[in-house]
């Protein structure tokens, strides 16, 4: 199982914080910052990570390298969440603390050189809401470019903090080519609305999507909740791969997962499902149900060899038995608890339910215009 396309988007990113952070470090603001400090929920690394283990690296999948890439996907997403974060700390050093316009020069190592224009105008509308703020930052050669050269556009109330951060890592930054034409989405509230002290919605969209044979399982797509309260995190969502296919010749699969971590303990625990891409249901008897890990790939062995033996193709399946548990080292087991220290994961994640597949499969990112 290969992940390139996820490690490289990671790395990607990854050069962007540092940047950011750098220039945040060097050149603080002696003015308080309109902008928010916080903009993502932490997410325990129980059930998010970059790393994969060496079980991922053949051409066949198993049932607990299902899990373990779920660790993977919702770090995309995680990770997401905190570069745009980040980069909002980082243009705090041009003292914003009010509406202005300005230009500055991408000059820092590593990125373009390239002239970027930044707007920041008071009381936006958008999507049905008036917000306090909104900044713009364009790629200024750009501009008159289909997409108006919009490299961040965020929206954003004070008290409490809420808003709505859009990204295209393409007008950031021209020397990073990876990301192609991709568009992030960070739906970030301290306003409780969904009964969590802060929670954000990550979406994702067009990603590039690798080469089927070197890359089968390469993200199109996300769209992710995490919610957070003291040391608790859920977590729901969908990622899609378009190419992805198992034993038979179906091909395109969303993983569709709810989890809950606890950040204290560092442990975890998943449901994940493997509806096909253009599922037109959000029900989670579906989701998880019929399409559970272990109920998808029976049917795919037994579709492919309709003679091999139960017993033999149970015993094979073992690790896909729902729930996975999950400790800071990733995936332990699947099915039965390691301890009574996951009963409550185990209770929360009952209330939680995927996105429907073929809207993320067909979701798309747009700025303002």
């Amino acid at each position: 199982m290969k992940t390139k396309n996820l490690i490289i988007f990671i790395a990607l990113f990854t050069g962007i914080l540092f940047n950011a952070c750098k220039k945040e470090e060097q050149n603080l603001p002696e003015d308080k910052s309109i902008l928010p400090t916080a903009f993502k929920v932490d997410i325990p690394q129980s059930i998010s990570s970059s790393q994969t283990t060496k079980s991922l690296q053949g051409d066949t999948i198993q049932g607990n390298e299902i899990y373990q890439l779920l660790r993977v996907f919702i770090h995309v997403g995680e990770f997401s969440a905190e570069i745009v974060q980040n980069l909002m700390l980082a243009i705090a050093v041009y003292h914003i603390d009010h509406a202005m316009t300005l230009s500055y020069q991408s000059d820092g190592a590593g990125e373009d050189g390239r002239t970027k224009n930044l707007v920041v105008i008071e009381s936006s509308s958008f999507e049905n809401a008036t917000w306090q703020y909104q900044l713009t930052i364009t790629d200024a050669a750009s501009e008159s470019n289909a997409d108006g050269g919009k490299a961040l556009q965020v929206f954003w109330n004070l008290s409490p903090v809420k808003g709505i951060a859009i990204l295209k890592p393409y007008n950031c930054n021209r020397n990073d080519t990876s990301s192609g034409q991709a568009m992030l989405r960070i739906d970030y509230s301290e306003a409780g609305e969904y009964g969590y002290e802060k929670h954000m919605i990550v979406s994702i969209s067009d990603l590039t999507v690798a080469d089927p044979l070197v890359d089968p399982y390469s993200m199109s797509a996300l769209k992710m909740f995490a919610g957070k309260t003291g040391n608790i995190v859920d977590v729901y969502g969908n990622s899609n791969h378009p190419n992805a296919k198992f034993y038979t010749d179906n091909v395109g699969f969303n993983w569709a997962f709810v989890a809950a971590g606890n950040e204290s303990s560092d442990i975890g625990v998943a449901e994940v499902g493997l509806p096909p891409s253009n599922l037109d249901n959000d029900t989670r008897d579906s989701l998880l149900g019929y399409y559970a890990i272990k109920d998808v790939l029976n049917r795919e062995i037994f579709e492919m060899w309709p003679t091999l033996d139960s017993a033999a193709v149970a015993a094979y399946l073992y690790n896909t038995e729902a729930p996975g548990f999950f400790n800071a080292n990733g995936f332990i087991q699947g099915g039965t608890a390691p301890s009574s220290d996951y009963t409550d994961l185990v209770t929360r994640i009952q209330n939680l339910t995927p996105y429907k597949p073929l809207d993320v499969s067909n979701l798309s990112v747009e700025f303002k215009q």
